[in-house]
């Protein structure tokens, strides 16, 4: 049985570089191909990804909410 590769590489991510940007503090944010969206609610976020499911309906988007500082996750 093939053992899984491990592929590390050098140069962050795009959602990992979203993650240290302070400017996407408090954002729902969504990537898709390389394009990155954002709001300030999730119902906003919703809409957005609907629209990304149009637009490019073979892509897998990748969704997130980034935090602040005063942001409670229970």
């Amino acid at each position: 049985m093939p053992h899984p590769q491990t592929i590390t590489t050098t140069q962050p991510s795009l959602m990992e570089t979203i993650l240290h940007d302070p400017k996407y503090k408090g954002k729902h944010v969504i990537v898709v191909d390389g394009q990155v969206f954002t709001a300030n609610t999730g119902d906003g976020a919703g809409r957005i990804l609907e629209q990304v499911r149009r637009e490019h309906p073979r892509a897998i988007p990748e969704v997130a909410y980034i935090p602040d500082a005063d942001t409670l996750i229970l």
